[in-house]
């Protein structure tokens, strides 16, 4: 084999080194800076002097009521993914099997109203929620979280039930299920790949969310993870407590990585269960 040869047979493979070596670079450093002391939080060295935890242990202290944050982001990103999926696999199955008129047109307003940016609905949200004594609750979080979440969960399970084959139904019923039926239990069994796929962004982008939690709580009992971070002090007015932020960004980001592992497994054992089997 040529020098040419191999180098075109390994540059695939440099490329995804370099892709991954990008995208995991953040995170590594924000691991190591979790891990130096107070002293040695601005150093660039690629690892930690000597590792230390006060990061952590400032993390949970009880004054930081992180502890709670991390519940709160847990029950709203939960509840926005169970309530979006619920609706938007029902949603889904419709637009993809049933035959009407301007559903193109629906599926495009469906997409379109997850564009608009979160800025432009806090402030009426703010006011209604207001109104009806909604402030510094769960329900005033979950329901605008469900305003961008909704529409992408739809808009990926409608592309996924395209593509499964009509005949499936068609089997069932000659079996003697009925429409509910086949969908419940040929349809939606089949369809775990791209329903847990889709749980996985769902519950990303609404653990992630910053703007709606910070806008409809001001009880520190009530903010959210991302809300608690922001709000962190340091021993001084005037000092940013980086080395705190950093270990609470990788407490904040572990759940993620736990659910996305979980999720690979599900997705794995669909893709291998198979239609025709």
């Amino acid at each position: 084999m040529t020098l040419t040869a191999k180098w075109r047979q390994w540059l695939p493979h440099l490329g995804i080194a370099v892709v991954v070596a990008y995208c995991l670079a953040p995170f590594y450093w924000m691991l190591v800076s979790s891990l130096r002391g107070t002293g040695d939080i601005f150093s660039t060295s690629l690892f930690p002097s000597s590792v230390s935890f006060e990061n952590y242990r400032s993390v949970f202290s009880p004054g930081q009521g992180f502890t709670r944050a991390l519940l709160n982001s847990l029950v709203v990103a939960g509840v926005t993914t169970a309530l979006s999926l619920l609706l938007a696999t029902f949603t889904a199955y419709a637009m993809a099997r049933l035959d009407f008129r301007f559903k193109r047109l629906i599926l495009t307003l469906i997409i379109a109203t997850s564009m608009f940016p979160v800025v432009s609905i806090v402030v009426p949200l703010l006011k209604l929620f207001t109104d009806i004594g909604w402030i510094n609750t769960y329900q005033s979080m979950i329901v605008p979280s469900m305003s961008f979440t909704l529409p992408l969960a739809v808009w990926n399970l409608t592309t996924f039930f395209r593509q499964m084959p009509d005949e499936l139904e068609h089997a069932a019923m000659v079996d003697g299920c009925t429409r509910g039926q086949a969908f419940r239990k040929v349809i939606v069994p089949l369809a775990a790949p791209g329903i847990f796929t889709t749980a996985i962004i769902t519950f990303i982008a609404a653990w992630n969310e910053f703007l709606i939690a910070l806008s409809m709580t001001n009880k520190p009992s009530m903010q959210t993870a991302t809300v608690a971070i922001s709000k962190f002090s340091g021993a001084t007015t005037y000092q940013t407590p980086f080395g705190s932020q950093m270990a609470a960004g990788v407490v904040v980001t572990i759940p993620l990585v736990v659910m996305v592992l979980l999720f690979q497994r599900r997705i794995v054992a669909g893709l291998t269960a198979g239609a025709a089997k």
